[in-house]
């Protein structure tokens, strides 16, 4: 096969850049090393291993070992999809329609990220901003420790609740489930104002040491004693670079959910279904399974706990 120079410094270039000094360039006829291994004549090759490698996020130290185990998981995933073909699972209507769906959710988050691009790094007012209008969370954070009985919640009757109103410590209430034979499970659980809703965190902050509530979790209900409230403050310097990730992520959200108006207002959505069609024209919900950037985090620091933010309506 003859070579232009052009061609051959292209493939001296993908050489240099595949992973693990494996690569693949030429015209039409593949190189030795493009190809890992072949199942049942099915080639898997480097391309493939680089974008395993890449989406696990494999650092270089370890990619000699990962690399090794990636193309084990190729091979018995081509083994899988060569048994499939061959009793034309893609031909369920299920699974197209799976197929349809993923096709469409990568093209449209391509498309978004195409729109929006990467986030853009806050500056240091931004932060300073951010850091001093949420002293909960960090120049006045608080941590709570509290002992918990756990039960079922079809468990809390009248009698229960009467019981907790009267009892001096968790430990008489533990006396008086023990005595009726109702099973609980005991838990010590530390939160900070950061990690909850901030309704419950000032709830807290107002309890007396040693103080009793209940905290409803659908089928699960929390008996909790306040065991300790403690100053946990963090300095700007330590809660920097979460602050610099969580307001990243929020300006990557306003994008997206600026975009999508943006387009729903271009757009002429018509409701075939009008049982389908949301209360006020205009306003319905992006899904869950919209395209859009990471959500923004209720503070930078954890994930708002879920439980008890909806644990705050059901507080005695």
């Amino acid at each position: 096969m003859h070579s232009r120079p052009a061609p051959r410094l292209l493939c001296a270039a993908l050489v240099l850049v595949a992973a693990a000094g494996l690569s693949a360039c030429g015209d039409k006829d593949k190189k030795p090393g493009q190809s890992l291994a072949s199942v049942d004549g099915k080639e898997i090759t480097v391309l493939q291993l680089n974008e395993e490698l890449q989406r696990a996020g494999v650092q270089s130290a370890q990619q000699a070992v990962a690399s090794k185990q990636l193309l084990e998981s190729l091979i018995d995933r081509q083994l899988l999809q060569n048994a499939a073909e061959k009793e034309k699972v893609e031909r369920d209507p299920k699974v197209m329609q799976a197929i349809e769906r993923a096709k469409s959710l990568i093209v449209a988050q391509a498309y978004m990220q195409k729109r929006i691009g990467a986030a853009t790094r806050p500056g240091k007012a931004e932060v300073d901003e951010y850091f001093a209008q949420n002293p909960l969370f960090f120049s006045q954070r608080k941590q709570f420790d509290m002992r918990q009985l756990m039960l079922p919640t079809s468990a809390l009757t009248d009698e229960l609740k009467a019981a907790m109103d009267s009892a001096k410590s968790l430990e008489d209430v533990a006396q008086w489930l023990d005595s009726r034979k109702i099973g609980y499970a005991r838990t010590q659980v530390s939160r900070t104002s950061a990690d909850l809703a901030p309704e419950l965190s000032s709830k807290l902050a107002s309890m007396a040491k040693g103080q009793l509530f209940i905290v409803r979790e659908g089928e699960r209900t929390l008996l909790i004693s306040l065991a300790d409230v403690k100053d946990s403050p963090v300095t700007l310097e330590a809660a920097t670079p979460q602050i610099e990730q969580f307001l990243a992520n929020k300006k990557s959200k306003d994008a997206a959910e600026a975009e999508l108006k943006r387009l729903r207002a271009a757009a002429k959505i018509e409701y075939l279904n009008k049982e389908a069609a949301p209360a006020t024209a205009g306003t319905a919900a992006v899904p869950a399974s919209a395209p859009a950037a990471a959500p923004a985090q209720a503070s930078p620091q954890s994930s708002a706990n879920a439980a008890n933010e909806r644990g705050v309506a059901g507080m005695k």
